[in-house]
């Protein structure tokens, strides 16, 4: 039975992007191979998967969720993360994005859509 799953971003400049979930996300870690190991394993919130047609190539994207975009977009500006845009208004909730400092962007969410139950 599959009980989780790892995400793994590819990125021109790991070690700051390691930084960045640690400081400015506050996610909590564990060194991969032992405590002198550069490679982190940070611990997610509760997830879920969605589907979406497309006509260009298949692709992955990573959108974190939260219950109040507001305050969590002013915690984030307190630790230096900026926007790429101002938050917009969708059907499913209101989005916008933040950079990593790699370059990657990362979308921001407060869902309006249904959560799938737990089990």
């Amino acid at each position: 039975m599959i009980n989780g799953a790892h995400l793994m971003l590819y990125s021109s400049d790991p070690d700051a992007d390691r930084e960045f979930l640690r400081s400015a996300l506050g996610w909590p870690s564990v060194h991969a191979a032992g405590p002198d190991d550069p490679w982190l394993i940070f611990r997610l919130p509760p997830g879920e998967v969605a589907v979406h047609p497309t006509d260009a190539a298949p692709s992955l994207a990573l959108y974190l969720m939260c219950d109040d975009l507001n305050a969590t977009i002013a915690s984030l500006a307190a630790r230096g993360v900026q926007l790429t845009g101002e938050p917009q208004t969708q059907a499913w909730g209101t989005v916008t994005a933040f950079l990593l400092p790699s370059g990657a962007e990362v979308g921001l969410y407060e869902p309006r859509h249904a959560t799938p139950p737990e089990g």
